[in-house]
């Protein structure tokens, strides 16, 4: 019953939400077409960009303490990563969701708060130098699973962080093509990339 719930919560489409109530923006439509908190800050501004994005990390972080306080780290980490697969894959948008990023974020915060730390910052320089977005959550997701591996030493946590890893990187495949041809867009160039 946890792992449906957080199912559910990671369901909830808050970057559509957040378009839709603020700014009467449908994020399908728009942009990218990404539902996901980038697209949000690209169509609809920084302020609605920003709530998405911390509505999108608590959505990540409220299934995984549920998932501890029913049944400890393991139900935890599977809390977390189903949360992701509702944020990616949402029944109440016909399963055609966001990449994850924010709310696998949220995941990594609550559970391996040390590695998410360094995990933030190589996001944020990264994205600082290149100016695109999804090659700083990329970099972040490849690197989480070793960093995990490295503060924790938890084979059950570790999982957990490679699994978001490849949910990640698959929700990003078109991305890692178009940064393969060097068509990503950058920020500051009337696009947002992500």
């Amino acid at each position: 019953m946890v792992v449906l719930a957080a199912y559910l919560i990671g369901a909830i489409p808050f970057s559509y939400l957040v378009g839709k109530c603020f700014a009467e923006v449908d994020v399908r439509a728009r942009g990218s077409g990404n539902v996901g908190a980038t697209n949000v800050l690209r169509t609809a501004g920084v302020k609605c960009g920003l709530l998405a994005a911390a509505l999108d990390i608590a959505k990540g972080i409220f299934p995984a303490w549920l998932g501890m306080v029913q049944g400890g780290v393991p139900l935890a980490c599977v809390c977390g990563v189903v949360a992701v697969i509702g944020h990616c894959w949402p029944v109440f948008l016909k399963f055609k969701g966001g990449k994850g990023v924010a709310t696998s974020g949220g995941v990594l915060i609550y559970l391996v708060p040390k590695a998410a730390v360094f995990l933030i910052i190589l996001f944020l320089v990264t994205v600082a130098v290149s100016r695109i977005v999804s090659l700083g959550s990329l970099a972040a997701a490849v690197i989480n699973p070793i960093m995990v591996a490295v503060i924790y030493q938890s084979w059950v946590l570790v999982l957990a962080g490679f699994v978001l890893t490849l949910i990640v990187v698959y929700k990003h495949r078109e991305n890692i093509e178009r940064l393969r041809r060097g068509q990503e867009p950058r920020l500051g160039r009337g696009s947002l990339g992500g």
